[in-house]
């Protein structure tokens, strides 16, 4: 294989894996490496379970079926942007600082119900993870929707190069990976970067007209906008209900009211479907399979689920948090008709020097919410939650040790917290 390009190996094989335990027959694997980690060294494991063949970077594992480079994840990131200049689907990319998934997802589904639709898969939408989108793309996909995240300036501007998005969405600004950003300033100027690419371009963007931030992006890096009010020329106006756990609403489009509900918890998730919404009827989907797709779409993997146990109703949303998230979810929980309710929050991670400020901000919330029960976990509201007489816990364990001998009854449990706090262990006791 050493004779020929990675592209043409690419082409001959099955799709691209950079897991040997995961290979399938005649894949092309990928040797990629990280802190802990030397991809190179699974090669010939790879290759003998199946892989057409190795891209590594290192010349001490090569042999006949791998192809040496001077760096793997370059080169995968380098075939990404070739192949992705000969999809010929439209590409919309969507970052932000929360709900990018979620929108990311309820526009996938919008969408499909016109056109062949391809859209990352989990919670790949990293420098890796996108170009892995890109060329899982099948040949015959009409749209191909990407998220993209970013923890350090720069990156969304590289992740743009690669995937070369036609529109571009940012769901929200807020404080989210300050460690890397440095400042809220810095996550403005990272968020922007999409912006930048689609102005240069000649782009499209779609915007939250109601978000003052963004509107203000959009008037300084943007030439061509829609708002998510008049996708068609025609207002569109949705009003949802804040009270009910799952989020429903009317909307009214052409003059015409219709009602719709769905599967998703909070008020927060508004937005999320407007955007949805908007890009779908903004592409000539029909408004009736506007509504069926949101309607039936169900959230996955702890974004805004409602899961009812034998004994209680959880709000399962710990895949991750930021102080904008775990706030937002808190308001929309604190507006539930439910009167018996309960918190279970985990510290937000990589907030960097605003870490205590805001984890202060968010028990404060709690409490002004009138939201009496909240048990808490991680060493940072340990350290804080029993100033304003809540539970503390060091870490999910010993939070699912206490709540076992409770015996918690008929409540309505607001899961939230970073995904390194592994909240949904105290799920199983719930």
């Amino acid at each position: 294989m050493k004779e020929i390009t990675v592209y043409e190996a690419f082409k001959r094989s099955s799709g691209i894996s950079t897991d040997s335990r995961n290979v399938k027959p005649d894949q092309l694997f990928f040797a990629l490496s990280g802190p802990n980690f030397d991809g190179n060294r699974f090669a010939a494991e790879a290759i003998a379970a199946g892989a057409i063949g190795a891209v590594i970077d290192d010349q001490q594992y090569e042999t006949e079926n791998t192809i040496l480079v001077d760096d793997s994840l370059k080169e995968l990131q380098m075939l990404a942007s070739k192949i992705r200049d000969e999809i010929k689907a439209k590409v919309i990319a969507i970052t932000g600082s929360n709900g990018k998934t979620t929108t990311r997802e309820l526009i996938s589904a919008v969408l499909n119900k016109k056109y062949r639709t391809c859209s990352t898969n989990g919670n790949l939408n990293n420098h890796i993870g996108v170009p892995l989108t890109i060329l899982s793309c099948p040949a015959d996909a009409e749209v191909l929707v990407v998220e993209m995240g970013a923890s350090q300036q720069g990156e969304i501007g590289r992740l743009c190069s690669i995937a070369k998005p036609h529109i571009g969405i940012i769901t929200n600004i807020g404080i989210a990976h300050i460690e890397g950003f440095g400042s809220f300033e810095g996550v403005k100027k990272a968020k922007s970067e999409l912006y930048e690419y689609i102005r240069k371009t000649g782009g499209l963007v779609f915007y939250n007209e109601e978000d003052s931030l963004l509107t203000e992006l959009v008037y300084k890096h943007v030439v061509k906008a829609v708002p998510f009010s008049d996708p068609t020329g025609t207002d569109l106006t949705t009003l949802s209900k804040p009270d009910e756990l799952h989020l429903s609403g009317k909307i009214i489009f052409h003059e015409k009211e219709y009602e719709f509900r769905t599967n998703l918890f909070g008020s927060h998730n508004h937005n999320n479907i407007r955007a949805a919404m908007a890009i779908g009827l903004f592409h000539d989907v029909k408004i009736e399979d506007v509504l069926d797709a949101i309607e039936k779409y169900s959230p996955a993997n702890n974004r805004s689920q409602v899961v009812k146990t034998e004994f209680n109703t959880l709000i399962c949303d710990s895949y991750n948090a930021n102080p904008v998230s775990m706030a937002n979810a808190i308001t929309s929980f604190s507006k539930l008709s439910d009167k018996e309710k309960i918190c279970v929050i985990g510290d937000m991670l990589e907030l960097g020097s605003s870490t205590e400020e805001e984890h202060h901000r968010i028990l404060r919330l709690i409490a002004d919410c009138g939201i009496k029960r909240c048990y808490t976990v991680g060493p940072v509201f340990m350290a804080l939650a029993p100033l304003y007489g809540f539970e503390a816990y060091d870490n999910s364990d010993q939070l699912v040790e206490v709540l076992s001998k409770k015996q918690i009854r008929g409540m309505t449990i607001l899961i939230k917290g970073s995904r390194g706090m592994r909240l949904e262990k105290t799920y199983d006791v719930l």
